[in-house]
């Protein structure tokens, strides 16, 4: 290896390497993966941490809205927070509160389109008493 070094997104590790046969030198990344959580779902089961999961659930909500730098620094706090936890198993109703307070910093628009659908919103009012929460109670 000839060089280690965070990526310029912030988000990895850039090595730079060179073949030991041939010569030729070329760049890896790495990024954190998280490993061995399960979680923990509402009616009890257990399943495997996915990010892809969590990815497309995080894409619906802020399609159109966080461009794509943005969203894989998203992705990568919200797997920290989980790996802050230093536990192998976390509730469904945790991850999506850690997801939904990354979100709220990220994009209030996105964090409302999945917080409607996290929290099961039934009808224009629950839409009125979260905006109202991300407001800080104005009323507009």
């Amino acid at each position: 290896m000839l060089d280690s070094r965070v990526a310029t997104d912030g988000l990895s590790i850039r090595r730079r390497r060179e073949c030991l046969k041939c010569a030729f030198r070329f760049s890896t990344y790495e990024e954190l993966e998280i490993l061995d959580v399960a979680i923990i779902k509402r009616d009890g089961r257990r399943e495997a941490y996915s990010r892809d999961k969590m990815v497309a659930g995080l894409k619906k909500a802020s399609e159109k809205r966080i461009g794509d730098d943005k969203f894989k620094k998203l992705v990568h706090v919200i797997e920290r927070d989980i790996q802050a936890l230093k536990t192998n198993e976390v509730s469904s109703q945790e991850l999506g509160k850690i997801v939904m307070k990354n979100l709220k910093k990220t994009d209030q628009v996105a964090y409302i389109r999945y917080a409607s659908v996290y929290e099961s919103f039934k009808n224009v009012q629950d839409f009125k008493r979260e905006l109202n929460k991300l407001l800080g109670g104005k009323k507009k």
